[in-house]
C-alpha cells in the first residue's frame, strides 16, 4: 500500500506555531509517516530542538512513523557536527540531503532526501550500495523517468518517494537573499524569514509573481499538485508520495490525498477539496509532463 508522507517544515515558523501543528497532525492527519528537523538554515534549529523529543513522542503516539532530517547544504564546522551527530543516530530513521551525510552515515541503513540527486537507476544503484533503503526522487523528473526509476529501485528492494504537494525546492545556496532583500548579511539576519511563513514572493518586472524565497532556498510560486497523476504513481511502482507544509490546512490537504489513495473519492471531487483548502494559490504539474515547471496541464489534470 503507498504511504503517505510529510515532508519537514521548511521556514521559520515559531516553536509555538511548530507544536500546535504536530499536535494537530499528531492528532488529525491520514498521513503514515513525518519528516523532521531543520533543512534549510542551521541558525533556525536551535529554536525548535528542545521540542524534538516531545514532537517525535506525540507523533509515534498518533501512530506516524517518524524519520530525521539533515540539511541541505553544509558549510560551516558546527554544520558539520550537527549532520555528524544525527547520522550517528540508531533510531528514528534518518533522511540524508547533502554529501556530508552521506560521509558521516557511512553504509548503516539510511534514506536519501530530494535534495541528493537521484536522477538515474546507475545512481540510485550506487546509493543501495551505500546503505541507501529509501530514496525521495528530485521534483523535476518527467513521469517517464520517476517509473524507470521506482522500478530500478523496487528491484533492489528500495521505497521510492515522489512529492506530489506544496512548493518546489528549486535551489539553495551559500548566499542568503532573504536577508540580502532586508539590507541584512546573512550572519547577522536577524531571522527576518520568520516573518514569511509560506516564504517571500518575488515578482517579475511587471509585477507577476514568480518565484518565492526561503532563507537560502528558491522555491516555486506555485503548489507542485500530482493528485491527479497519483493513482499512475502508484500504478509506475512510487511507494510513497509526500507533502510539504505550507500555511494551509494540512489535515485537508492530507485528507484529500488519502482519500484518493483509499479510492473513497473520486479524484475531481478530491481536488475540488483541495483547492478550497489552499485558497488561490496556483497549481503546477509541469515537471511531471515534461514541460516548464510552473505550467499547470489541464488536460492530464482532468483526466
Amino acid at each position: 500500500m503507498t504511504k503517505l508522507t510529510l515532508g519537514p517544515i521548511a521556514y521559520h515558523w515559531s516553536a509555538e506555531a511548530r507544536r500546535d501543528f504536530y499536535a494537530r497532525i499528531a492528532d488529525e492527519a491520514p498521513v503514515d509517516e513525518v519528516y523532521l528537523g531543520e533543512v534549510i538554515c542551521s541558525k533556525r534549529a536551535p529554536f525548535h530542538e528542545v521540542d524534538l523529543p516531545a514532537t517525535i513522542d506525540r507523533l509515534e503516539r498518533g501512530g506516524k512513523t517518524v524519520i530525521l532530517s539533515t540539511l541541505a547544504e553544509v558549510m560551516l564546522n558546527r554544520e558539520r557536527k550537527a549532520t555528524a551527530d544525527l547520522a550517528a543516530m540508531e533510531r528514528p530513521e534518518i533522511e540524508i540531503n547533502n554529501a556530508a551525510g552521506l560521509y558521516a552515515r557511512g553504509k548503516r541503513p539510511h534514506r536519501i532526501g530530494p535534495f541528493l540527486n537521484a536522477y538515474n537507476e546507475a545512481t540510485i544503484a550506487w546509493m543501495a550500495c551505500q546503505g541507501a533503503t529509501h530514496v525521495c526522487l528530485p521534483t523535476e523528473l518527467p513521469g517517464p523517468a520517476i517509473a524507470a526509476a521506482a522500478a530500478a529501485a523496487r528491484d533492489l528492494g528500495l521505497g521510492v518517494e515522489v512529492q506530489v504537494f506544496g512548493r518546489v525546492s528549486l535551489a539553495v545556496s551559500a548566499r542568503c537573499y532573504h536577508a540580502r532583500a532586508h539590507a541584512r548579511t546573512k550572519d547577522n539576519c536577524q531571522f527576518i524569514c520568520e516573518h514569511d511563513a509560506d516564504g517571500m514572493p518575488l515578482r517579475t518586472t511587471d509585477d507577476r509573481p514568480i518565484l518565492r524565497v526561503n532563507g537560502i532556498q528558491t522555491q516555486s510560486e506555485s503548489y507542485v499538485d500530482l493528485l491527479p497523476e497519483t493513482a499512475r504513481l502508484v500504478a509506475d511502482g512510487v511507494s510513497h508520495v509526500r507533502l510539504m507544509p505550507q500555511a494551509v490546512d494540512m489535515v485537508a490537504v492530507a485528507s484529500a490525498f488519502r482519500s484518493v489513495l483509499d479510492g473513497s473519492r473520486e479524484p475531481a471531487e478530491a481536488e475540488a477539496a483541495l483547492r478550497e483548502a489552499c485558497g488561490g494559490v496556483s497549481f503546477s504539474n509541469g515537471f511531471y509532463h515534461g514541460q516548464a515547471g510552473y505550467r499547470r496541464i489541464t488536460a492530464a489534470a482532468a483526466s
